[in-house]
């Protein structure tokens, strides 16, 4: 779990999170919805150290403020954390195999026999099996996503962070990715926070769902409620998303 509490944050005279709250249950997939320039993005990297909150607190496990840890302590943090990126940020040099291994290198002393068990477990995982040789200019968008969750995962993390994770793909694989992303949190009991724009990822798979406005938290709840939530602003968002959505895919066929 993770909570955030009244986390600011300011660069310069602009603030651009204005004391946002909320929690980010294990075994649940969290999303966080907004606008360009909403916030969200910020707020990820806040949650991960890549930005330092002005104020508020970000607690790991309840109990562990990540904003006020050491250094070396915020690196143990991070050995638990798994990171999905928007673009999938696959080596390209590397093979697939190599990518899903990196971090095997980087934080652990394990043996090449038990890496190699534990990337094909990965794979296996995402349906990927057999691929190992490949290099990412040999995969489609969709296979690249799953390369890339294969690697967040390859660790154990007990957190997820996803940024844009269908970005780039179409409708019916962005479901695919969805419903992976959403298997391996429940099997795995991690707490995955997904930072999106994609309507269909928010109804299908938004177990918890923290909507930003200008900066600020304007709703939270679930994908039951998000239809019928009572913010002009959070309508606005998901219908004209959703609307937009449906006018590229009658141009696309």
């Amino acid at each position: 779990m993770i909570e955030i509490k009244d986390v600011r944050k300011s660069f310069g005279s602009r603030e651009v999170l204005k004391g946002i709250s909320g929690i980010f249950e294990r075994g649940k997939t969290n999303l966080i919805i907004g606008a360009s320039g909403s916030g969200k993005t910020v707020l990820m990297k806040c949650m991960v150290g890549l930005i330092h909150p002005t104020s508020g607190s970000i607690l790991y496990n309840g109990t562990i403020d990540f904003v006020n840890l050491e250094e070396k302590d915020k690196k143990e943090i991070r050995k638990e954390i798994g990171m999905l990126f928007q673009g999938s940020a696959l080596f390209d040099s590397m093979s697939v195999q190599q990518n899903v291994m990196f971090p095997l290198n980087m934080f652990t002393d394990m043996t090449l026999k038990e890496k190699l068990n534990q990337v094909n477990s990965c794979l296996e995982r995402v349906n990927l099996r057999g691929v190992n040789k490949l290099m990412p200019s040999e995969l489609s968008g969709g296979m690249k996503k799953r390369v890339g969750i294969a690697r967040a995962i390859v660790l154990n993390p007990k957190y997820l962070f996803c940024d844009e994770p269908n970005s780039g793909l179409d409708p019916q694989t962005s479901i695919l990715i969805d419903e992976l992303v959403h298997d391996i949190t429940e099997e795995f009991n991690i707490t995955t926070i997904i930072n999106t724009h994609d309507m269909n990822s928010v109804i299908g798979i938004g177990d918890y769902i923290l909507f930003l406005y200008n900066g600020e938290k304007n709703w939270e709840g679930n994908k039951h409620d998000v239809l019928r939530a009572g913010s002009k602003e959070l309508n606005d968002f998901i219908f004209a998303s959703k609307f937009l959505q449906e006018v590229k895919n009658k141009i696309e066929v």
